[in-house]
């Protein structure tokens, strides 16, 4: 059985019609056709029945998809691992990471990595640190950037490779004045804070959690302006002057609309950690990845943005 006559059959069976699947393959309907009446009669039974609602399978055709599935998986991945061997001239990387992150450090890494690799697909999955470590242990994911406070404690599921540490400071619109009570280099305090109308991101956020956390050991309770919004959503709104919000250092970075006060008493910290799955080897692809990421966290602790995490 050849592949691309079992392509043009998994094709058909998944769309449900010849038209269709001549089109996703590329290839005239004829030629699918007789890809199929090749297929068939080299299996010496049909595949489909033809009908009203299109192209329907036959017992044969049932007890044959799944089989074709794998054979077709299992292609797919040899050609996959022989192309990055020859130099990562193909291959798919699934990496996860927060939105705080996915707006920063994830956008920069993966810029660049498509650069140096354009054949690689990239899959990304943006989502809590929770969600992700779920993605990662149901083999979902190859990689993926967690987010941990007061060090890097172990989860399960989960190796955590320490990157960097990044304060946590306060946003506000470059086209007003800077909020009354910061004071200089040394920012705002929390209890200052906790007078200012805010852009509270979504409770879903690692980052809204920290900051409740922050206010409630503080016995404070913040002035919400606008509560609920996504990390886009926040950015615009803190540009536009409804508020303002706490945010990862590196997200004000490149970002002439908005303003960075830093947050002292208490200084805010979070960890980021690379994780991957515990004795699982990662493919080229992935291995390139994990290396890149590393190279750019040291480029910003070079420049001064963050400071590695040790």
């Amino acid at each position: 059985m050849r592949a691309e006559h079992l392509s043009a059959f998994e094709a058909v069976a998944r769309l449900g019609t010849f038209t269709r699947a001549a089109e996703e393959q590329f290839i005239a309907q004829p030629s699918l056709s007789r890809q199929i009446r090749t297929l068939e009669a080299e299996l010496g039974a049909a595949l489909f029945r033809r009908g009203r609602r299109g192209a329907e399978l036959t017992e044969a055709g049932r007890v044959l998809l799944p089989i074709a599935r794998r054979m077709l998986a299992d292609a797919e991945a040899a050609r996959a691992e022989l192309d990055e061997l020859a130099g990562l001239r193909r291959g798919r990387v699934r990496l996860g990471a927060p939105p705080t992150v996915c707006v920063s450090l994830v956008a920069d890494v993966l810029a660049v990595f498509h650069d140096r690799y354009p054949g690689v697909d990239l899959q990304v999955s943006e989502a809590g640190s929770l969600a992700l470590v779920d993605q990662l242990t149901a083999g979902e994911l190859d990689l993926a950037v967690i987010v941990t406070r007061d060090g890097a404690p172990r989860i399960d599921g989960a190796e955590l490779l320490p990157l960097l540490q990044e304060r946590l400071v306060v946003a506000s619109s470059a086209r007003k004045p800077a909020p009354a009570g910061a004071d200089g280099a040394a920012g705002l305090t929390l209890a200052r804070l906790a007078d200012l109308p805010q852009v509270a991101f979504h409770r879903s956020y690692d980052l809204r959690a920290a900051t409740d956390a922050a206010f409630a050991f503080a016995g404070l309770a913040p002035e919400v302006a606008v509560e609920g919004a996504e990390m886009d959503a926040v950015l615009r709104f803190v540009e536009r002057g409804i508020g303002v919000a706490v945010v990862p250092a590196m997200v004000v970075l490149d970002r002439p609309g908005l303003r960075s006060i830093p947050l002292a008493e208490p200084v805010l910290e979070r960890t980021l950690n690379l994780a991957r799955r515990p004795g699982a080897p990662l493919s080229t692809a992935a291995a390139a990845m994990q290396q890149l990421v590393f190279e750019r966290v040291g480029r910003m602790e070079v420049s001064g943005v963050v400071s590695l995490a040790r």
